[in-house]
């Protein structure tokens, strides 16, 4: 017998549950791993909340490290015994889980459970942001929302390993410093800032090549006019809420994309590569070691503090 925990019904913190389940047998193509470190996500509270939704009853939670404890039939990248992480697909609140051995990748022994286990979701976000989605080099200038947080902080190092100029925008003086540390250039201080004004002051009149907006809202429209001709908006979440309609003329000769991590750790060909530059760069420092940690039967309190931007950094479940 295990547990895990689930939700039967979408809402509040409130609504996750802890549950016995069964331990289950991998089939062909599977492993099963039990957890040592489980990520907490803002894709966490969205499934929660059911604005991506799920069938339920669903168990929450997107990465994890652990060991492997079981292997199916046709299973050769990893064994019983090895240490692994994995990221991109739903249902790591729970000690043990099955899930696709492709998924699983070895851990280097210089990195540690709860490392890699919170923080390489939010590492491959950054990789497919400044790889993929709009290919950060020397010289260009981005804009990272929420720049103390725990993918702000990811990015904006990221970026900076590329050579880029990083503006970061957090909600205040405390969290500017934590920005500050993480490497930007720039900070602004305040959510109802004129953000086009403020980065037109601090680009020269230019704009940004690249704007990283996580917030959503009405933030959404001051973020596309901080950036110049033929750059990029990149929206990857709605923590103030669904953003109101922006007509196509406010986008002044930029692209607009809205991509998702989760779409893009489908792709086993992409994931694998994506996945070892990840690593690569937790060894370099550029992903830190979680600030919080929370037993997994505390969930409900990990959600609750997230929500309401008590977290800076990354945090990581124990089960």
């Amino acid at each position: 017998m295990s547990y895990a925990i689930q939700f039967a019904q979408t809402g509040e913190a409130d609504v996750l549950q802890k549950v016995n389940v069964e331990l289950e047998d991998p089939g062909a193509d599977q492993i099963r791993i039990r957890h040592s470190a489980i990520g907490l996500n803002f894709v966490d509270v969205y499934h929660r909340q059911g604005i991506y939704p799920l069938p339920l009853p669903a168990v929450p939670g997107v990465e994890g490290a652990g060991v492997v404890e079981a292997v199916g039939e046709y299973v050769t990248n990893v064994k019983v015994g090895d240490r692994v992480a994995y990221a991109g697909v739903v249902g790591a609140y729970a000690e043990t889980r099955l899930l696709p051995a492709w998924r699983a990748v070895k851990l280097p022994d210089s990195l540690d459970f709860d490392l890699a286990g919170s923080t390489l979701l939010r590492g491959l976000t950054a990789f497919m942001l400044l790889h993929k989605v709009y290919p950060v080099s020397a010289g260009m200038v981005i804009l990272v929302h929420a720049a103390a947080g725990g993918l702000g902080t990811i990015l904006v190092r990221w970026a900076k390993s590329l050579g880029a100029e990083v503006i970061g925008t957090v909600s205040s003086l405390e969290k500017a410093q934590l920005a500050r540390q993480a490497g930007a250039d720039h900070v602004i201080v305040g959510r109802d800032v004129d953000l086009a004004v403020e980065v037109e002051k601090l680009t020269g009149g230019q704009g940004v090549h690249l704007a990283i907006d996580g917030i959503g809202g009405a933030t959404l429209a001051k973020t596309i006019a901080s950036v110049r001709p033929f750059g990029m908006t990149a929206n990857i979440g709605q923590v103030a809420g669904a953003p109101p309609a922006v007509p196509l003329s406010a986008l002044r000769s930029n692209a607009f994309s809205r991509p998702s991590v989760m779409a893009f750790t489908a792709n086993e060909a992409a994931y694998r590569p994506a996945v070892m530059a990840v690593l690569e760069k937790m060894e370099a420092g550029v992903l830190d070691t979680p600030s919080r940690t929370y037993e997994l039967t505390d969930a409900v309190a990990g959600h609750r503090d997230l929500e309401a931007g008590m977290i800076t950094g990354a945090a990581v479940f124990r089960s």
